[in-house]
């Protein structure tokens, strides 16, 4: 939802908006078999009566008893709450300004070398679904629920709501709108400056660079913090286009392709 982009050409800089058509133009689905993650691997420890996320940012720390409890430094919620639920499960959930933001599910398999993660998102518009596929990179320590360890993504094992794949571009001679079925949008210019993303409630800020005519750099902030870097470059026949993201905030690298929607 934050992959946006457009380009400028001279001899269209007079045209007027709604006539301008660039190779960012329209609406682009992601590939999820495409998808890719490197980098950090998710960290989780679950252990005397308490639920650590290393990867959280800022690290989460809290106790595994269910309630709801308060948490300072998160963009996208305020208070959090684990339960274990069984040996292989636990349930996570998040709220800002006592509304429901997530609900995650975490199963580990029973020989707890792969694990699953079932998210619902109350952020947008709309609910939305998704399922994450991990690999265990580290044992969990002696003793700890088998969460505990730390996994790598399996990206293009993983599903997700159609809603979360979709974006639509609108270019103009001088900028770029960005809408998404989860009730994101913004509209920003190519001159450096920064643009809150609207309905987003992180406040991620946008900037944009024309790196060339097929290729947009955007870089994320939130708190005055760069969060993401992201380069997307159309390809030369305008079907498809390449995206890398790299998450500063995570350390980790995602890359995939979006297919541009025919009608």
């Amino acid at each position: 939802m934050e992959n946006q982009m457009r380009i400028i050409t001279a001899l269209l800089a007079l045209a007027p908006a709604l006539a301008w058509a660039g190779p960012f133009d329209g609406t682009w689905v992601t590939d999820v078999k495409t998808l890719t993650q490197t980098g950090t691997p998710d960290s989780y420890l679950v252990a005397n009566g308490m639920f650590t996320c290393d990867l959280c940012y800022p690290g989460l720390k809290i106790k595994a008893d269910g309630s709801d409890q308060k948490v300072t430094g998160h963009a996208y919620y305020d208070t959090a709450s684990a339960k274990v639920l069984d040996k292989q499960r636990v349930f996570m959930t998040t709220h800002a300004a006592g509304k429901l933001m997530a609900e995650r599910t975490f199963t580990v398999a029973a020989d707890g070398n792969t694990m699953i993660e079932e998210f619902v998102s109350y952020d947008g518009v709309k609910p939305t679904k998704g399922k994450f596929s991990y690999n265990r990179v580290a044992p969990a320590p002696a003793g700890a629920h088998a969460l505990s360890g730390s996994w790598q993504q399996q990206a293009a094992a993983s599903t997700f709501s159609s809603d979360l794949l979709t974006v639509t571009y609108a270019e103009s001679s001088d900028g770029l709108k960005m809408t998404s079925p989860t009730g994101q949008s913004y509209d920003a210019k190519f001159d450096g400056k920064e643009y809150l993303t609207a309905g987003d409630v992180g406040k991620t800020m946008v900037s944009l660079k024309r790196v060339n005519a097929k290729t947009i750099q955007e870089t994320d902030t939130r708190g005055g913090t760069v969060t993401d870097v992201i380069v997307f470059k159309v390809s030369g026949d305008g079907k498809s286009m390449s995206v890398v993201d790299d998450d500063k905030i995570h350390g980790n690298k995602v890359t995939f392709t979006a297919n541009k929607k025919t009608t």
